[in-house]
């Protein structure tokens, strides 16, 4: 108002619109307080993203909120919301397109043996699954292992082709990195997949006396946990580029499990990363939940629960 009306004394202008001078100049110092409040944060999303590219808005707010302490910020989760979204920083979910599964095959399938299982500590459940990797090529396959209890990986590899090679590979990974004072029976639970049900897999399984336990049915809620870290994981640390090969897609799968072992708090977990869960035992407090948004554009986010 003042640029449109140059020769208008302050004092006029205060007074046409009702308000005092320290009204008015408190308004302007809140108005910079602000700018500077969000480049701040906004600064903070950047840096943070680096490690995990699609971290989405209520956990990202969860990791901001020490950093705001300190910087005398505050933010609830929708003004965050409203801030991403006037910079175009929003995360949309990508869905699974590809099929990775072939359970059309004469090998033996086991039985379900988690229905009712219930976790006190680590080592006593693995779930397994396959997601791909979009290359100029064509797809590379990316096998996870996760320990259920903490969300873990404790296996990973990515390959080439659909083979048991990759699966395998991963196996022997997580079977190296296991605790060999855990008490417990371990149960290695996956879909009914040729790779899964191919002989040398379940060779491996059995040398190393892990039960065996597989989906019933080709429903996905029947493998959920394992099928949602693998959507994380390709959803929120892989950007969005197709890469040029599968050598390239590769050298960057170590630092992307690690980042999500390291640095990506869940809300099934209390919070806490998957590396720190893996270190504890007893029950752990769940902050999940699905947000009812209203508000229009917030369906992005909506079912981020894990």
């Amino acid at each position: 108002m003042r640029q449109k009306l140059p020769d208008k004394h302050l004092v006029e202008l205060c007074a046409l619109f009702g308000v005092s001078r320290q009204a008015y100049y408190l308004a302007q110092k809140t108005a910079i307080k602000t700018d500077i409040s969000h480049m701040v944060v906004l600064a903070l999303v950047a840096e943070f993203r680096t490690a995990v590219s699609f971290l989405g808005t209520r956990k990202l707010l969860y990791m901001l909120s020490p950093e705001m302490e300190k910087h005398n910020i505050k933010m609830g989760r929708d003004q965050l919301y409203d801030l991403l979204r006037f910079h175009g920083l929003l995360i949309r979910r990508r869905k699974r397109s590809v099929r990775t599964t072939d359970s059309n095959h004469s090998l033996k399938r086991y039985p379900n043996l988690i229905k009712h299982m219930m976790l006190s500590a680590p080592e006593q459940l693995w779930v397994s699954d396959i997601t791909y990797i979009r290359t100029q090529d064509g797809f590379s396959y990316l096998s996870l292992i996760t320990d259920a209890y903490s969300r873990k990986i404790v296996g990973f590899a990515l390959h080439p082709n659909l083979e048991a090679t990759g699966c395998i590979i991963a196996l022997e990974m997580a079977i190296n990195g296991r605790k060999k004072d855990s008490p417990f029976i371990l149960v290695h639970h996956s879909d009914r997949g040729i790779q899964y049900c191919s002989k040398s897999y379940t060779e491996l399984l059995n040398r190393d006396r892990i039960a065996i336990s597989m989906t019933e049915s080709g429903s996905p809620y029947d493998n959920a946990l394992a099928e949602r870290v693998n959507g994380i994981v390709k959803n929120e640390f892989f950007p969005k580029k197709i890469y040029k090969d599968h050598k390239e897609a590769k050298k960057s799968i170590e630092i992307i499990i690690k980042n999500y072992n390291d640095k990506r708090p869940h809300g099934s977990l209390d919070y806490l990363t998957p590396s720190k869960a893996h270190d504890m035992s007893g029950e752990i407090s769940k902050r999940w939940k699905h947000y009812p948004y209203k508000r229009k554009g917030m369906q992005e986010e909506s079912q981020e629960t894990v």
